[in-house]
């Protein structure tokens, strides 16, 4: 079935879109129309091939990417679906680095939404060929043509329809084709060609000569053939691939998958229409001097992992895209990403859940590799020959983050072993202990996407775990000057213990950190101890004050002190720095500080007026908005204590179309009234950590 695959037949895709616009029911409709399944499963009956896994099962949405190769027309077609939830953008990302095409799905009810427009952006950025299906078309509430200029207003003017639907919402059922003029019904998912519905026939034909000038605007040579009425079908294939390539045309069709309604059309166009890894050589190595200018399956091999799974039987599977040359089953390849050398000793073909061997792969295949030690995502494995590495993958910054903590006595070194195998799953998934906080933290892109890592956790690697609020890391500083003397002596018999040390305490500007000044004269300390004053202070800001955090954004002038010939001593002036400490900075007007971040919002303009009011509700300083797109962007400084769980209170404000990102910013004194609690949870902090 797959034997003697050529390039120019292999198709790369990736099914992309908000969450909930039907990707995933589309992909079913693939696999039933290409034969691979004998019935048309469903994300809401549960026995989705592609939403398989008992976490998206329960949630029904995808959480993970899902690969399934299969056959169209004699052509190979390699598709992933993708999840729409922006907790797990990360794997769409991961698959633009290996397809050609973006096909996007967009629910003909909702229209263009966040999700629409990351994906899009995203499909700029790597320079890939777009198709867009308006799907859910047989929904009561649709509006093909109010959707069809929302994607030409907000994400392209070259976006043009190459159907017109047959009916509208429940009366939707077939389409007709504006390149070829034919007229589609379908009944129980199978077509059948018809006459053009008289009412429409007209605007058909008018369509029809506007798509055709359109598609051969691409090329001169295909413009005279036009005004001659001498466009061929291997013309129109022609210039539509030309058209698609440049971004001057991006086609809309239309399907309604779960009555499989126009979904073996689209398949239609993909084969005929969008390019293949022979037409559109988009992802080259960092450096490329070695590696062929148009590989092909002849080329060295070369190789990217954008994705590794960890399973119970099978242990580490990687997906990896062939860009050159052939990979055949039990070959040697260099990771030069490790600088390690791998054997493959089992390759397979991917369709959902479902496996099939095959004894290569060659350039333009996606395919799984299995049992290889070293690799992971990001990787690229190659002939040593040529030794290139391809730009490793960039994911999104983490937003949100979490303290987990261990059921059980004895489990951290289970969970940091299976934390870090589910970070090489998901590398947009990040932990690391804070010895500040005493917390192991764990960060991703949304609560919903670090339950699904504590999830995996206990399913995977058996590990139970609860999570809990991070620590805020505050700071302590001073508003005014206070001088004090650090005065250490003491005798005991023999050599005795001897420091004295002035040392004046100043305010500095937010973000100075500590500075240390000697202003010594007339060796009232030696030289040699000065740096033992400022070791004794430095450590001693380490502890404030008011709650015990580290004192920041001070000055500490030494001026003055007095020594001893035989009982001053290194020791001595280090304790007595830390004495000037504890002296002076209560007279100081000692404060606590809070982390205040800069927090992005972007949410559709209906939802404006209720975030602005939530970010005023958490001591939150809005900066100002812009617009992106069809939403809108707010610009804020928010204390981080007041962030916590944000993620789900967006979601829940804005129906799952609102995101945010934030980074810390500065640290800002906490307000008077809210400084008595924090002392009592920093005193509660540290019985905690005497009594253990």
């Amino acid at each position: 079935m797959l034997a003697d695959i050529k390039t120019n037949d292999i198709r790369n895709i990736a099914l992309v879109g908000h969450n909930g616009a039907g990707k995933t029911s589309f992909g079913e409709t693939i696999l039933f129309n290409t034969g691979f399944t004998t019935r048309l499963n469903k994300v809401d009956e549960k026995n989705s091939m592609l939403d398989y896994t008992d976490e998206e099962i329960a949630r029904g949405i995808t959480i993970g990417l899902k690969l399934a190769t299969v056959k169209w027309l004699d052509k190979t077609i390699n598709f992933i679906d993708t999840p729409g939830f922006v907790d797990f953008f990360g794997e769409v990302i991961s698959s633009s680095k290996v397809v050609e095409s973006f096909v996007f799905i967009v629910d003909g009810s909702t229209g263009v939404d966040l999700g629409t427009e990351n994906a899009w952006e995203l499909r700029k950025k790597e320079k890939l060929a777009g198709l867009f299906v308006i799907n859910k078309m047989k929904k009561e509430n649709v509006d093909y043509e109010k959707v069809f200029q929302e994607i030409k207003n907000t994400l392209s003017e070259s976006a043009t329809l190459i159907e017109l639907p047959i009916g509208v919402g429940p009366n939707f059922k077939g389409v007709v084709d504006l390149i070829t003029g034919k007229a589609y019904t379908y009944e129980n998912g199978k077509r059948n060609e018809v006459n053009v519905p008289s009412e429409i026939k007209d605007l058909v034909e008018k369509m029809k000569k506007e798509l055709l000038e359109q598609i051969a605007s691409s090329d001169e040579s295909l413009m005279e053939k036009f005004f001659a009425d001498e466009l061929s079908q291997e013309d129109i294939n022609s210039g539509f691939l030309n058209a698609i390539k440049n971004g001057t045309l991006y086609p809309v069709c239309f399907a309604d998958s779960v009555e499989n309604i126009g979904s073996d059309l689209v398949l239609d166009y993909i084969v005929k229409y969008l390019p293949s890894p022979a037409d559109l050589n988009i992802r080259r190595p960092i450096e490329s001097e070695t590696y062929p200018e148009k590989p092909d399956q002849n080329s060295p091999f070369a190789g990217f992992v954008f994705k590794t799974n960890v399973e119970k039987h099978l242990g580490d599977i990687n997906f990896v895209r062939v860009f050159s040359g052939t990979l055949k089953s039990g070959n040697e390849i260099y990771n030069s990403s490790k600088n390690v050398t791998e054997k493959v000793n089992q390759m397979y073909i991917n369709i959902g859940k479902e496996r099939r061997d095959i004894d290569e792969l060659t350039t333009g295949m996606i395919g799984v590799l299995v049992k290889l030690k070293s690799t992971k995502t990001s990787d690229t494995v190659c002939d040593k020959s040529i030794n290139i590495k391809f730009p490793p993958i960039e994911f999104p910054h983490a937003n949100v983050s979490m303290a987990i903590i261990p059921l059980a006595k004895g489990d951290e070194e289970k969970i940091s072993n299976g934390l870090s195998k589910l970070h090489e799953e998901d590398p947009s998934f990040y932990f690391k202990f804070d010895p500040e906080i005493k917390q192991t933290l764990i960060h991703g892109l949304g609560t919903i996407h670090l339950e699904v890592i504590i999830n995996k956790l206990k399913e995977k690697f058996g590990v139970n775990v609860n999570l809990e609020k991070p620590r805020i890391k505050y700071r302590e500083t001073i508003k005014k000057s206070a001088s004090a003397e650090g005065k250490h002596k003491k005798q005991s018999g023999g050599r005795g213990q001897f420091g004295v040390c002035n040392v004046k305490f100043e305010p500095l500007p937010r973000g100075s950190g500590f500075v240390f000044a000697d202003e010594i004269f007339g060796g009232a300390i030696p030289a040699k101890f000065v740096p033992s004053v400022e070791k004794g202070i430095r450590d001693a800001l380490e502890k404030g004050v008011v709650a015990g955090y580290p004192i920041v954004d001070v000055k500490a002038t030494l001026f003055d002190g007095k020594y001893h010939d035989v009982d001053s001593s290194d020791i001595a002036f280090q304790i007595a720095g830390s004495l000037s400490v504890k002296g002076a900075i209560p007279l100081a007007d000692p404060v606590i500080l809070e982390p205040i971040m800069n927090v992005e919002v972007t949410v559709p303009e209906e939802y404006m007026g209720d975030i602005m009011g939530d970010i005023n509700a958490r001591r939150g300083k809005i900066l100002g908005t812009e617009h992106a797109g069809r939403y809108q962007r707010i610009k804020a400084l928010v204390p981080e204590a007041e962030m916590y769980q944000y993620s789900s209170q967006l979601r829940s404000m804005t129906q799952g179309r609102g995101t945010f990102k934030m980074e810390f910013e500065t640290y800002e004194e906490v307000p008077r009234e809210r400084v008595s609690k924090i002392v009592e949870e920093a005193k509660r902090f540290m019985e905690e950590q005497q009594e253990k």
